[in-house]
């Protein structure tokens, strides 16, 4: 599938899958009249595999050696991107912050590496199921950094356009998108057309 058909592909799965309409309150606090729930789409068997091609050839021209976000959007994403570059020959580790570390056990607050590993001097994409503002990016993003890694990028499926790129630019990170909100806000036909 060329890479035009795959994003109208996935585009079809978000918009069926995880977009609605409706006033419902974001993580944000603010209000909102249409919203995006990505879980069906990244646990959807096509759509995991789109959303980790997509991402990873979007990224294939950046240097990172980890992908990964804060739980429970960036689980499933980083995921299949970490499963889809090991087969195409690319393989980069996944991992993900835990909004506050586990109580018990180890107490970790990142997840995903082994005990002989360090995020020390690493370079790290954080990834996102959807951003509004870039507030939970921005979580994840201070305990990558904590742990000694650099942040090369903030990476969405889904930017709904309210504030995110202004958050990360004042910050110093790269930020990118796969969709931006107004592609599944516009009526289906001026949509395909873009």
């Amino acid at each position: 599938m060329s890479k035009s058909a795959a994003r109208a592909r996935l585009h079809d799965i978000i918009r069926d899958r995880s977009f609605g309409r409706g006033e419902i309150t974001l993580a944000s606090g603010r209000k909102s009249d249409f919203y995006f729930n990505l879980k069906p789409t990244m646990l959807h068997p096509e759509g995991a595999a789109l959303l980790a091609e997509l991402t990873l050839h979007a990224l294939e021209d950046d240097a990172f050696d980890y992908i990964g976000g804060l739980e429970m959007g960036a689980v499933p994403i980083a995921g299949a991107i970490a499963q889809a570059s090991w087969l195409k020959g690319r393989p980069v580790p996944a991992l993900f912050v835990r909004k506050k570390p586990k109580e018990h056990g180890a107490r970790l607050a990142i997840e995903g590496l082994a005990k002989d590993e360090s995020l020390s001097g690493k370079r790290v994409v954080i990834v996102e199921d959807v951003t509004t503002t870039g507030g939970s990016a921005l979580k994840a993003v201070e305990a990558v950094r904590q742990a000694g890694a650099e942040v090369v990028m903030v990476f969405t499926m889904v930017d709904r356009e309210e504030g995110a790129s202004e958050t990360f630019a004042g910050v110093g990170i790269p930020f990118r998108s796969l969709y931006k909100a107004t592609e599944f806000l516009q009526p289906p036909s001026e949509a395909a057309s873009r």
